[in-house]
């Protein structure tokens, strides 16, 4: 196997870590922001993208391919790599950065391979490519909510993802159609087809709320859904931040006052 092996437990409920434990030599990998805590004795180094296998073999052209590309999917040139440099076991952990639920992806299990929202990668065992997935149907590029660039995660070892709400995963079964809310949708398998359909309707299209495309989802294979996109979530907060400030004058202040916002 070319990836390091790491054992884990996820913890907490709303705002979730995991806690990775490493034997001796063993690297895991994370994005820049989400680690937490980590044991006497795990060395801490700032890498020049992923680290993996796929990306060393291209010498330094391969180093900066690799790395531009995570700039299309939102994610930072460097990575930081977290080695247990000691001889006993160590363990280092990551936090979620917003409400949610931590999903641990067994590559090996699910063909090598997943295709995710950007932003959803949290950390992995060293070995693991995380690269860019382009969306071949134009309908797909335009309209698939998070756009024409999704992020693939490649190995055979365990990697993470985090997404909002409550996250549940679906078995779609041969020729199996789903659809779901584009923002909804966290990863599927490589198995899965993954296209964009127009909603119809001139009702439906302005009045729905919904916006105009559905993600269809047809199997073999597995999907991730997520009940809150951070985009919903922080459409509320800015949307009720702008109605806060509306409500201005005598009376907006009394009514921040009775809702136990003083200020």
């Amino acid at each position: 196997m070319r990836n390091d092996q790491i054992d884990y437990k996820i913890m907490g409920e709303e705002m979730q870590y995991v806690e990775i434990e490493l034997d001796p030599n063993e690297t895991a990998i994370a994005e820049s922001g989400s680690f937490m805590m980590m044991d006497d004795g795990i060395q801490m180094q700032t890498i020049f993208g992923d680290g993996s296998q796929n990306q060393n073999n291209g010498g330094l052209l391969g180093k900066l391919l690799g790395a531009g590309k995570r700039l299309l999917i939102g994610e930072s040139l460097f990575m930081t790599a977290f080695t247990n440099t000691a001889r006993g076991k160590k363990r280092v952990s990551f936090a979620s950065p917003y409400p949610g639920k931590i999903i641990p992806l067994d590559l090996l299990k699910l063909g090598g391979k997943v295709i995710a929202q950007k932003d959803a990668f949290l950390c992995a065992a060293k070995g693991v490519s995380i690269g860019i997935d382009f969306q071949k149907r134009l309908g797909t590029g335009i309209f698939g909510g998070e756009g024409f660039i999704m992020e693939k995660l490649e190995g055979d070892g365990m990697a993470f993802m985090h997404a909002g709400g409550h996250v549940f995963e679906r078995v779609l079964e041969p020729n199996e159609l789903i659809k779901v809310d584009t923002g909804c949708l966290v990863a599927l398998t490589q198995t899965v087809d993954y296209d964009i359909q127009f909603i119809g309707g001139i009702k439906n299209s302005i009045f729905g709320g919904e916006g105009l495309f559905f993600a269809t989802l047809r199997g073999p294979g597995k999907v991730w859904l997520q009940t809150l996109p951070v985009s919903r979530l922080a459409s509320r907060i800015l949307s009720y931040g702008r109605n806060r400030k509306e409500e201005g004058s005598v009376l907006g202040g009394i009514g921040n006052m009775l809702d136990g916002d003083g200020y």
